[in-house]
């Protein structure tokens, strides 16, 4: 034991000069080396005879490709204490994604004529001259397709097959 001690002791600075120009972080570098000097102490016995410092730096260089490759796979690591409070939490997303999917889904059973003017009208902001223009229709079809297209999207959100007799506007007339 006192032997391995007096050839590893002095390799220590070196160790850690290179597991810190590896690392870019000290901590990390520290955690290398100690995990080097671990796998040595308990692995002694496997040592072929031979240079003891390019045994250890072969162990070091092997724990830190490990270490990228985890970094890689899992993402970097960051200290609990390094973060704030707020950084973890977030809202769940799984209802609203759900409307949405389910939105498109409404919109996507429109007929073609009257999907098209209610994105444009509703979705795009053109205006009921604009609609009319990029789709080469009279104003007056415009307003007719917008307003069957919301009553059946209306009656597609509530489910039901009867014309309902309050259809909820989808944004306001200019």
């Amino acid at each position: 034991m006192e032997q391995m001690l007096r050839e590893v002791e002095p390799l220590i600075p070196a160790l850690r000069r290179y597991a810190r120009a590896l690392m870019r972080d000290r901590a990390s570098a520290d955690d290398l080396v100690q995990d080097c000097l671990e796998r040595a102490i308990s692995r002694w016995s496997q040592r072929r005879d031979g240079e003891v410092r390019s045994w250890l730096f072969t162990i070091l260089h092997h724990l830190a490709i490990d270490r990228f490759r985890q970094t890689k796979t899992r993402g970097v690591h960051i200290a609990l204490e390094e973060t704030l409070e707020g950084e973890f939490g977030a809202a769940a997303t799984q209802d609203q994604n759900l409307m949405y999917q389910d939105a498109f889904n409404k919109l996507a059973n429109l007929p073609d004529d009257q999907r098209a003017v209610l994105l444009l009208v509703a979705v795009e902001d053109l205006s009921y001259a604009e609609a009319a223009k990029v789709l080469n229709i009279p104003v007056g079809t415009v307003m007719s397709r917008l307003s069957r297209a919301r009553e059946r999207l209306q009656r597609e959100i509530e489910g039901t097959a009867s014309l309902s007799g309050n259809v909820v506007p989808l944004r306001s007339v200019k």
